[in-house]
């Protein structure tokens, strides 16, 4: 957390507000985050005319025609606005003020595990973002690459499909609920998966993807939009999270085991 859908939640809450405006001044509170932010940051940012944002997996950039920010939520972080002067709390790590504004864009990290980078050449060749596999709802992920690429793995489903380099926003939650609604059993070897049954679960991923991003994502505990709301996506889990509750489906319990040091739930009924 944040995953995709939160990440995509975000870019479309903050965008609207920061085309054709600049940075007037970056307070930089915390710099030590995953990556130490550095001075330049602020220095060659500030002023830059925003031209565009886009999002590759669960980074954000924000584009001037002088270079791009790239911001990473991390574990717990959020990216949102707050009225201008609004104090600080302690995990208010960075403000991005615009001058005349009745808002500032901020950025939150309880756990200081995100990043805040600034790169003047092409962000997709950034050395963090250009080994990232497809984007899950494009055309570019489909089966005919999954397949290829599962042939002859011996690693559970899970774990392969939540790899980035395989496909990009496939995180924990939506792992577990798309294998659910494939009714793919979470530690089978992603090698013994037929191509008929990838095809399936390449439809669900994008599905359960497209209705998180509908609900504005998934808010356990620290996540909040770009507008400061809580996503609501929590509210349609089938089985992340309900451990020993009755399958939705065939109400025989659910089962929890642990793949890759992650919560693993499924139904041992639906799932095979």
């Amino acid at each position: 957390m944040p995953e995709l859908p939160e990440v995509e939640t975000t870019l479309r809450g903050i965008e609207p507000h920061l085309i054709g405006r600049s940075f007037s001044k970056i307070d930089i509170r915390q710099p030590k985050l995953r990556w130490l932010i550095t001075p330049e940051l602020a220095s060659d940012s500030v002023g830059q005319v925003i031209t565009g944002l886009s999002r590759r997996g669960k980074y954000i950039g924000i584009h001037t025609g002088k270079g791009t920010l790239i911001i990473h939520l991390g574990m717990s972080g959020s990216l949102y606005f707050v009225p201008a002067e609004t104090p600080p709390l302690f995990h208010d790590h960075v403000d991005f003020r615009f001058s005349e504004s009745e808002s500032w864009l901020r950025y939150t990290d309880p756990r200081r595990f995100g990043a805040i980078l600034w790169t003047t050449g092409d962000w997709n060749e950034h050395e963090l973002i250009k080994h990232l596999g497809p984007e899950p709802l494009s055309d570019l992920f489909n089966v005919d690459i999954l397949y290829a690429r599962a042939k002859g793995r011996k690693v559970p489903i899970k774990t392969f499909i939540m790899d980035s380099k395989i496909v990009v926003g496939a995180g924990n939650i939506y792992a577990n609920e798309a294998l659910f609604k494939a009714g793919i059993r979470p530690n089978r070897m992603a090698g013994n998966i037929s191509k008929a049954r990838l095809a399936v679960l390449v439809e669900c991923i994008k599905l359960v993807l497209s209705a998180a991003i509908k609900q504005g994502g998934t808010t356990l505990k620290d996540f909040v939009g770009g507008d400061g709301k809580p996503g609501y996506f929590k509210q349609e889990l089938l089985v992340y999270g309900r451990a020993g509750k009755p399958c939705t489906v065939c109400s025989t319990p659910l089962k929890e085991i642990r793949l890759a040091q992650r919560s693993t739930v499924y139904c041992t009924n639906c799932q095979t």
